[in-house]
């Protein structure tokens, strides 16, 4: 074999590569070959060897037919050609009629062919074609006036990746030597039904040996599959399946592999599906709907498969049950029936197959004591997976176990109190979680020393009362991920860690970080580091320079002080900074302008000071989540705030902060959008290990006052909320209307201010609106009627301002209680106790009685009041007229009424 790279541009190192009379094998690929290679090369007459049976030509720049005339004249002999990963279009098939008679195998992957009749213009290159490789093109569906695919010889055609939709399985039902067919990662959406129908009324039937149909659209049911009598390998992952299986259907006999993962199949699984299953080795159901005991599936499944079936997978599902005995499948590699429904004890005589390499049964509910009488004769188990369930793992102190693990899970099962010594045993652990385990004991130094294993990827022993020092070792560590959290580890925090791409230490009783931040000579490629809630004192380290690699950076819930070090400003790639709840002071440093990538910046709860930084907004435009309540910061709000078009969570309660609020703020774009799937969960970094290079995910958190009490947030939470809280700051002027633009906004606090003016009049744009506090500040006028819009509101408080007029009628606006309105200049309606003037006796429904009964009560209005006048004036007058000394004493009554108010008069003016 001749291996070639580069080239230079002269033919003179082909005519050299012609005369070796004995060459079989020619690699000339990513040399920059073109078809303006070929047409220098045509005066030239020179062929290959006879001798020459493998040609690859793969990652070049060739472009049209022409390659294949070359190649034909040069090297007729042939018998595998690579042409993938070019850039080869379409050709016109009456134009191809070149000939490799020997040719067996195609390789043209990753070109730009778009028309299905490709497969036409090559069907005719040689009569021995065995493979043809068309993947990763632009394929699109045939026409449907073309039927039928002659290919005499082909064995297996790959397809997949392309743009094809349903209707093509027609062309290749006649195609009798097929034995593999690829149609993975297409357009197809035909029911299964339909193509199984298809391929079975030809001959294709008889030879196809494997399908491969995943990630596709396919609907429908799983059909009865055992008209095709050579199938050995069927994929359908990823499509649209659902419903039951139907009682009758069955596999086909020589079926060797079936995977139906992530589909919406239901039910139970019918008795005869598996009747012809003899020789299943790989079964994956998983992430599917079925249901059932799991007793009776193995039951009828170990019938004709007891001694082929080496994987299962049933992970996913809502199965039920206890774990039945396992070891009749003698033959069992992989047994995965994680995240389903089994229940009840796991007894003490269950036996495992020996020769089972995984077992992973995590997230159930089983309980029971797992001990070294399962595991006995288990030397070929390498994954043993049962986090998330309620058992008791019960070892001698000196169990050795007879496998060696590369990944232990068994989060949330009893290893405690000690710590399990059969781990020291176990020398190639990549994986290992033991959280939740309730061990309370310390860590041996042995254990520390795992971390060097070159192997390593992740240890997780968070959330036990793990205690002591962590030593630090003379080696290197290794392990990519390491989460020692919810401990009561102390003391000084060891360089030797600093090996790891992502480190949480939160929750400890660690009280010295200088060492691990600070001691030079360990290259740090960590990525994700969290200190929070531990007793970490001082300044914070100002040796920010050796984490240039650093996304995420949690240093909240400690004791440090003093200023945010210069040297933080160094961290160019950091994307959240979290600083919360320290006693930090002075200004936030100028350095930290250069972490342009921030998208999470929480400072709340400290001593710092000085006005907001106006670069905040003109430089960390990424913000989506931006923290400075409980500060001592003073001045205005720089209108610069507002280039953050991406802020979700704003908050600078509990300030002094003064002057207006920006009319700008409606450039807060975000708040405007309604949340997509891609918002907060989409915060990553990509970490290596090695050679290897991995995405690795985290989570963004706040602490936010909601409805009146301080609730803690993560990723979820976050993206639905998006909120804006300026209260208890001195803030005047009015409340800007351009606020109301926001109409994606959940909560907005402006409580607790000087805000005057009135309520703006298209407040109910904010239709998403959960929580509204308004309160305690100096807003007048009456409460805008466009507020009974907000239909979803849950919180409101318009109280302690000096509003006045009606409260707008509303199903929501009346819910709250008085006290949400009280202490205003003279607001009415309900809930408050006070009704407005107009309010008036409500009026009958029926208009014509209601006029009857107003004109029988004008008439007698009136008559009463003309009697009433009558009698009561004659009744007074009359009698002083008549009567003599009653006249006298009523005006006497009238010049002494008279005179007392003349002297009061009189004393009230002299005073």
């Amino acid at each position: 074999m001749l291996s070639i790279s580069s080239l230079d541009k002269s033919n003179s190192w082909l005519q050299m590569v012609g005369k070796l009379l004995k060459l079989r094998e020619l690699e000339l690929i990513s040399c920059g070959l073109s078809d303006h290679f070929i047409h220098s090369l045509s005066k030239s007459k020179f062929n290959f060897s006879t001798s020459l049976s493998i040609l690859d030509l793969s990652s070049n720049n060739f472009a049209s037919s022409l390659i294949f005339q070359w190649v034909s004249n040069i090297s007729p002999n042939l018998v595998r050609l690579d042409l993938s990963n070019n850039h080869m279009v379409d050709f016109p098939s009456n134009h191809f009629s070149y000939r490799l008679p020997r040719l067996r195998e195609l390789r043209l992957s990753s070109n730009m062919f778009t028309s299905f009749m490709i497969l036409q213009s090559l069907s005719n290159i040689s009569s021995n074609l065995v493979k043809l490789d068309l993947s990763l093109n632009f394929l699109e569906a045939p026409p449907s006036n073309v039927y039928g695919l002659v290919m005499k010889s082909l064995e297996v055609l790959d397809l997949s990746e392309n743009r094809l939709k349903g209707g093509v399985f027609k062309f290749f039902m006649n195609v009798c030597t097929i034995q593999s067919l690829g149609l993975s990662q297409n357009n197809l959406t035909e029911d299964l039904q339909s193509i199984i129908h298809n391929l079975s009324g030809g001959c294709v039937r008889n030879s196809l040996q494997v399908l491969d149909l995943g990630w596709n659209g396919i609907t429908g049911g799983l059909p009865d599959l055992s008209a095709f009598t050579s199938l050995k390998t069927l994929d359908l992952t990823l499509n649209q399946l659902s419903g039951k299986i139907l009682e009758g259907s069955s596999l086909p006999f020589q079926l060797e592999n079936l995977s139906i993962k992530s589909n919406s199949l239901e039910g139970g699984i019918p008795k005869s599906f598996w009747m012809n299953a003899c020789k299943l080795k790989s079964l994956d159901m998983s992430n599917n709907r079925f249901s059932g005991e799991l007793q009776v599936t193995i039951h009828h499944l170990s019938i004709c498969a007891r001694y082929s079936l080496q994987q299962l997978d049933l992970s996913g599902n809502q199965i039920n049950g206890t774990l039945p005995d396992l070891s009749i499948f003698s033959s069992l590699e992989i047994f995965d029936i994680s995240e389903n429904r089994l229940n009840g004890k796991i007894f003490e005589d269950i036996r495992f197959p020996t020769t089972l390499r995984t077992l992973s049964m995590d997230s159930n509910s089983l309980s029971g004591v797992i001990s070294d009488f399962h595991f006995s004769g288990m030397s070929m188990l390498e994954e043993l997976s049962l986090s998330s369930n309620s058992l008791a793992m019960r070892f001698p102190q000196n169990w050795v176990p007879p496998f060696q693990l590369d990944t232990i899970g068994l989060r949330s099962c009893k290893l405690g109190p000690t710590f399990p010594n059969w781990i020291q045993t176990q020398k190639h652990i990549q994986n290992l979680d033991i959280s939740n385990a309730g061990i309370s004991d310390n860590v041996p130094e042995w254990f520390w020393a795992k971390l060097s294993l070159k192997e390593c990827r992740s240890i997780n022993i968070s959330n036990n009362n793990l205690k002591g020092l962590i030593p630090n070792l003379q080696v290197k560590n290794y392990c990519s991920i390491l989460s020692l959290s919810s401990n009561e580890f102390e003391g000084p925090i060891p360089p030797f860690l600093k090996g790891s791409t992502l480190i949480d230490l939160s929750k400890n009783k660690f009280s010295d970080s200088l060492p691990f931040l600070c001691t030079n000579g360990i290259d740090s490629m960590l990525g994700q580091f969290d200190l929070s809630n531990n007793q970490l004192s001082g300044r914070v380290p100002d040796c920010w320079n050796n984490f240039k690699a650093l996304v995420y950076l949690d240093l909240s819930h400690n004791n440090f002080l003093g200023k945010i070090p210069t040297s933080m400003g160094s961290l160019v790639e950091l994307q959240a900074l979290l600083l919360r709840n320290n006693s930090l002071t002075e200004e936030i440093p100028f350095s930290l302008m250069n972490c342009r990538k921030l998208v999470m910046l929480d400072l709340r709860e400290n001593r710092l000071e000085g006005p907001v930084p106006y670069w905040i907004g003109s430089k960390l435009k990424e913000l989506q989540v931006l923290s400075l309540k409980s500060n001592h910061f003073f001045g205005s709000l720089p209108f610069k705030l507002c280039y953050l078009q991406n802020i979700q969570l704003f908050d600078f309660s509990l300030n002094n902060l003064s002057g207006g609020i920006p009319k700008c703020i409606k450039n807060f774009t975000s708040m405007t959008q309604k949340a997509s799937s891609q918002g907060f969960t989409d915060h990553y970094f990509i970490a290596s290990q090695g050679t290897v290079y991995y995405r690795r995910d985290y989570q963004l958190n706040a602490f936010l006052m909601w409805k009146g009490v301080e609730q803690f947030f993560n990723n979820n939470g976050l993206l639905l909320l998006k909120s804006i809280d300026l209260s208890s700051n001195h803030f005047s002027h009015e409340i800007p209307p351009e606020i109301a633009t926001l109409v994606q906004l959940v909560s907005l606090n402006l409580s607790r201010n000087n805000l005057t003016g009135k309520i703006p009049s298209n407040i109910g744009k904010l239709t998403s609106l959960d929580f509204l506090d308004l309160s305690q500040n100096k807003l007048l006028g009456s409460i805008p009627s466009s507020l009974s819009k907000i239909d979803r509101i849950g919180v409101l408080d318009l109280s302690h301002n000096q509003l006045s007029g009606e409260i707008p009628t509303s199903t929501q606006l009346q819910s709250f209680n008085a006290s949400s309105y009280e202490d205003n200049l003279d607001l009415c309606g309900a809930p408050l106790v006070k009704l407005c003037a107009e309010d008036g006796p409500p009026h009958e429904p029926n208009g014509k009685i209601q006029d009857d009964e107003d004109l029988l009560l004008n008439r007698g209005f009136y008559i009463s009041l003309t009697f009433g006048f009558i009698i009561g004036f004659w009744g007074v007058f009359g009698s002083i007229l008549i009567k003599r000394s009653w006249r006298h004493a009523y005006f006497k009554f009238l010049n002494n009424l008279v005179d007392n108010i003349y002297v009061k008069c009189r004393w009230w003016l002299k005073d």
